[in-house]
């Protein structure tokens, strides 16, 4: 029998710089570099022990994220990718994905060497007023050239922009969509900005510096994303991530959204494990040297926390039902949705073929459709 599917995430939580919209478990890389490599060998022996405490699985996707894990030592990351393929062997190359900046594009080629076949790049965007306002640490040439050495690098390629700044018109971020899309990417992650409770934009907006759009405008940057990539060839496989075909979707992000298992290393890493006795959360101290000190100490730095069948089956309504594939209807049934409220929600979700699935029209409510139905028993 094969082995079920495995995903790994490596979180390196060091940065050059803040941006101010990151909520992320992430700090400034400057002077910590003795932490770093001692977090580098604690994340090696966390996956030794965590793949030893899991069933056989089969490894289908590693993801290095952060943080900015472009500035980990390439070394680093083609060791973990050799340890999870000896750990969770498989007869099929997993995908192995970075996320990285524009300003590490010098190390690509080392990555590419360390057996990273798919790059994430974190763009955000063309413009370098935009950049600034983002506080980003390169400009539109810079992402420009780094996308060139991406696609040179790599097999597959990723790009992240964020849409929704303040006084973004939808025209402007048509042809920012048009002009990442003709470059060779063939992932597109466009990420509404969001201002999160903690971060200095959040501080920003509450001392009235400036202000997001208004909704209306959103929605409409929103249903602009959807037309322009679906005319450039893009499938919406999920409500922020658009592919050129099915082969050039995120594995590992589809782990999170199917509900299948994955392992977290790193400072405040995450992960869900399938044992005997069921579903289980996985989580790492936050700090890097919390972290490191519980490898020392422990072996294992996850924490378990077991599901209830109802806990599980909200976690697969949340994932799920943001992907065009939906979830399976039997998934839900801890949560006994009456049949009166898919008839509330009709044109917002489909139940067809024993899945459900959000229409065009339900996905910019998610968040309320979703809410809804967890809440229907």
């Amino acid at each position: 029998m094969t082995a079920p599917p495995i995903g790994l995430y490596v979180h390196w939580p060091y940065c050059a710089r803040i941006c101010p919209y990151c909520d992320f478990n992430v700090v400034r890389a400057r002077g910590r570099e003795a932490e770093a490599e001692a977090l580098g060998e604690a994340i090696l022996a966390d996956l030794e022990a965590q793949a030893g405490r899991l069933p056989p699985r089969r490894l289908v996707s590693v993801f290095f994220g952060g943080g900015t894990p472009s500035l980990m030592p390439p070394a680093l990351a083609a060791g973990v990718v050799a340890a999870a393929r000896r750990l969770w062997p498989s007869p099929d190359e997993p995908e192995v994905t970075l996320e990285a900046n524009p300003t590490d594009a010098e190390r690509f080629e080392g990555f590419a060497d360390a057996g990273v076949n798919r790059l994430s790049l974190g763009v955000q965007s063309l413009d370098d007023g935009e950049l600034a306002f983002l506080g980003r640490n390169h400009d539109s040439a810079s992402a420009r050239a780094a996308i060139a050495a991406a696609t040179t690098h790599f097999p597959r390629v990723s790009v992240d922009l964020i849409y929704a700044l303040p006084g973004q018109a939808p025209a402007a971020w048509a042809t920012a969509l048009a002009e990442v899309t003709a470059m060779g990417v063939e992932h597109l992650s466009p990420y509404q900005l969001t201002i999160e409770p903690g971060t200095a934009f959040h501080r920003a907006v509450r001392r009235q510096l400036f202000a997001p759009p208004p909704d209306d405008l959103a929605a409409t940057l929103f249903e602009t994303t959807q037309a322009v990539l679906a005319d450039l060839g893009f499938e919406a496989y999920e409500v922020s991530n658009h592919a050129r075909g099915p082969a050039a979707r995120s594995r590992h992000n589809l782990i999170y959204w199917r509900g299948e298992d994955y392992a977290g290393v790193g400072p405040g890493a995450h992960g869900r494990w399938t044992l005997p006795d069921g579903r289980h959360a996985a989580e790492t101290p936050r700090g890097a040297q919390d972290y490191i000190a519980r490898v020392g100490n422990e072996g294992l730095a996850a924490s378990l926390e077991w599901l209830s069948a109802r806990e599980a089956a909200v976690e697969r309504l949340l994932m799920g039902l943001r992907t065009d594939e939906g979830v399976a209807a039997a998934d839900l049934a801890p949560l006994a949705i009456p049949p009166a409220r898919f008839a509330e929600l009709e044109g917002l979700v489909r139940l067809a073929n024993g899945r459900l699935t959000a229409t065009a029209r339900g996905r910019p409510v998610l968040d309320r459709v979703i809410a809804e139905l967890a809440d229907a028993a």
